[in-house]
């Protein structure tokens, strides 16, 4: 935001390191309780309702696992309940106002998501990444409600768009996300295609039915008034007609004429 004074302390003094940042709260007195069991400075740890990441320490070998004692909202898939859990999602307009039929707030469900997920040790990331500065750099992260939220919205968009709809919001996404993590979030060009987003979640309402199990989530049902699901077109079984399968004959010929001329060139 334009005239907005930015208060970053970490770019102004002479604390280069985490080491050193420690050395200088003992000296002062500030306690840190994020101590590294095995002693000197903790993980680069930023959380928020999203998600908590991590960096440093021996996260800076990408040959190095993760330790376990590291995570903090999640317990490890393999200690999850043995038992899946059914979470039903209900959308208005591309956001989750409901879960289990509870009407919530979006930091509400943000906050129940990341306590259901996290039980069953969903929405951990161990990523390397292409910094905008240009270098490589290794982090890990805990999202397990956000990682139930894209799952869910992916299900119940699947019946709601518009195929080309979602091929184009798919090609638009990357894009998005590079602007928003970039620091463009007051951007002409973010806010143009926050319209577009927003155009395409109108008819993007219903519910949508989750299953978490020992890290993973997938969606089992989902329904919508929306829904450009018609049964008695995608039928296995006689359609009354609303399918011909000898339009494709015309079809595929259009469609394979490039590659024919390609082929009659020696190409």
């Amino acid at each position: 935001m334009p005239g907005v004074k930015v208060i970053a302390p970490w770019r102004e003094w002479d604390l280069l390191s985490r080491e050193k940042l420690l050395a200088y709260a003992e000296k002062a007195g500030i306690p840190i309780d994020m101590k590294h069991k095995a002693g000197g400075a903790p993980y680069s740890m930023d959380a928020n309702l999203l998600h908590i990441s991590f960096e440093g320490r021996h996260l800076e070998d990408p040959k190095a696992e993760a330790e376990e004692s590291m995570w903090r909202w999640t317990v490890s898939p393999e200690n999850a309940p043995d038992t899946p859990e059914f979470v039903d999602l209900e959308f208005e307009k591309g956001d989750v106002v409901a879960i289990n039929g509870e009407h919530m707030k979006p930091h509400e469900v943000l906050a129940k998501l990341n306590e259901l997920g996290g039980k069953h040790g969903i929405g951990r990331l161990d990523l390397v990444e292409n910094r905008y500065v240009g270098m490589k750099s290794r982090g890990c992260y805990e999202t397990p409600g956000g990682t139930i939220l894209l799952k869910a919205h992916r299900g119940i968009e699947s019946i709601t768009l518009d195929r080309e709809v979602a091929h184009l919001k798919d090609d638009l996404m990357p894009r998005y996300a590079s602007l928003v993590y970039n620091g463009y979030w007051w951007s002409p060009e973010r806010k143009a295609l926050q319209v577009l987003i927003d155009h395409t979640q109108q008819h993007v309402n219903g519910w949508v039915r989750v299953k978490l199990y020992k890290g993973a989530v997938s969606v089992v049902a989902r329904d919508s008034k929306d829904t450009l699901f018609d049964k008695t077109i995608a039928t296995f079984d006689e359609d009354g007609g609303a399918y011909n399968q000898a339009d494709a004959d015309g079809f595929i010929k259009l469609n394979a004429l490039r590659m024919r001329i390609e082929t009659k060139a020696g190409r």
